[in-house]
């Protein structure tokens, strides 16, 4: 990338404990453009009215810059309708919804739902349907973390409700073989949730060539604000669940005796939406666009090959999944997350001493302790590249780690 990419970014800049800022947390966060920053202040200052119903001039100009926002997703992600595109606070917030609703949607059955996850999934695809009553289904992995589709394919049962996996794990940078997944689970009859939150911000992501059923991503991570994010899902499987919450907005007319909801894709999002972090979103997809998330891929693949192949130079480090095998059902990111550990050295104490060489990386268990107790460690360190990363950040990072090393 070029330096004026770099320059869209003030806080990389800046020093942390008298060195320059390395950020290598990116799967956690990703730092935002100054185009986003000035979106959210722009329209705080000039167009700040609450959207929808408003007949005042700054209410209209709101919500159009919302409703293009929405637009702007639905291009992004290449769904058939605005309708299929729901405002949440993000992946986590997302799946949640799908959980809570299918749920009330099974509720007259009597029969517990079953849902088939994976081995990798991060929490926020574990939890919500525990919490809502759905009893989970495991697909096993290899060691690389390669998904057994064998395996897969044997879980499904008259009870099964759901497939949700993650299009690219957290803590491996997994690529899951998302479209095999999806069409075997429409063979049972089964819909797919397919989690973005770690694919949308270094790939291509195309709901019509995937053919998942629902699909969530973060703002966060693909260089936007915190607070927003996106749930896709088809116009027929949104007509049939349940409202999500209650409240303005996702109500056509209420009395006390009875009330009956908005049309799509507002029967799902009651109350004020957040319509400033909309419009940043969706200028920060149009950020990305304007680069090219093919460019963006290809960048981080450069960087995610050279720090893997630096780092397998160092006695005594084990990384985790990320590697050049690749097989029919599962093809390693290239631009994904890295985890590893050294021998000796606690993964905390590792990532505590790279920060005071000025490296941000994360350590622990990366909100994914099944997989955690499938590798058995206790946690990792994980560094993971965004758009603006560099080749001599690299470098930086593998002399920190040496450096460290040393130190034990």
């Amino acid at each position: 990338m070029n330096k004026s990419i770099r320059d869209d970014f003030p806080i990389l800049s800046r020093s942390v404990y008298g060195r320059p800022l390395v950020y290598l947390d990116n799967a956690a966060t990703t730092q935002k453009p100054r185009q986003v920053v000035e979106a959210i202040a722009d329209e705080y200052y000039n167009v700040n009215a609450n959207v929808h119903r408003g007949v005042h001039f700054l209410s209209q100009q709101a919500t159009d810059l919302h409703e293009q926002s929405r637009e702007t997703v639905r291009r992004f992600i290449n769904a058939h309708s605005t309708n299929e595109i729901i405002f949440t606070r993000g992946t986590t917030e997302s799946i949640n919804l799908l959980a809570r609703t299918l749920a009330q949607y099974d509720s007259n059955t009597g029969e517990v739902g079953e849902v088939i996850v994976s081995q990798m999934e991060h929490h926020s695809n574990i939890v919500p349907w525990q919490l809502n009553g759905f009893k989970l289904r495991v697909i096993p992995m290899s060691d690389e973390g390669v998904l057994d589709i064998d395996a897969y394919q044997k879980l499904f049962s008259p009870q099964t409700r759901m497939v949700s996996v993650t299009h690219v794990s957290n803590v491996m940078g997994v690529i899951n073989p998302v479209e095999e997944i999806t069409r075997i689970a429409h063979e049972h009859g089964v819909p797919v949730l397919i989690d973005g939150a770690q694919s949308t911000p270094h790939m291509t992501v195309d709901m019509q060539a995937l053919g998942c059923d629902f699909f969530a991503f973060s703002g966060h991570k693909i260089y936007g604000p915190t607070g927003i994010g996106v749930f896709y899902g088809k116009e027929e499987w949104l007509d049939k669940l349940p409202p999500y919450q209650g409240g303005g907005e996702m109500i056509k007319n209420v009395s006390f005796e009875h009330t009956t909801f908005n049309e799509l894709p507002y029967k799902f999002e009651a109350g004020t939406p957040d319509y400033v972090g909309s419009h940043a979103l969706a200028v920060a997809l149009d950020y990305v666009s304007q680069i090219g998330m093919e460019v963006i891929h290809q960048h981080e693949a450069e960087l995610t090959t050279y720090a893997v192949q630096q780092m397998q130079t160092i006695p005594g480090i084990r990384i985790y999944g990320n590697s050049q095998h690749s097989t029919v059902n599962c093809q390693l990111s290239s631009a994904g997350p890295v985890s590893f550990n050294v021998e000796g050295i606690h993964h905390l104490d590792l990532g505590t001493l790279l920060d005071r060489l000025g490296i941000a990386v994360r350590t622990g268990h990366h909100c994914a302790e099944p997989l955690m107790h499938r590798l058995g460690v206790e946690g990792t360190v994980r560094i993971s590249f965004g758009l603006y990363n560099t080749i001599d950040e690299i470098d930086t990072f593998i002399a920190g780690l040496r450096r460290v090393i040393q130190m034990f």
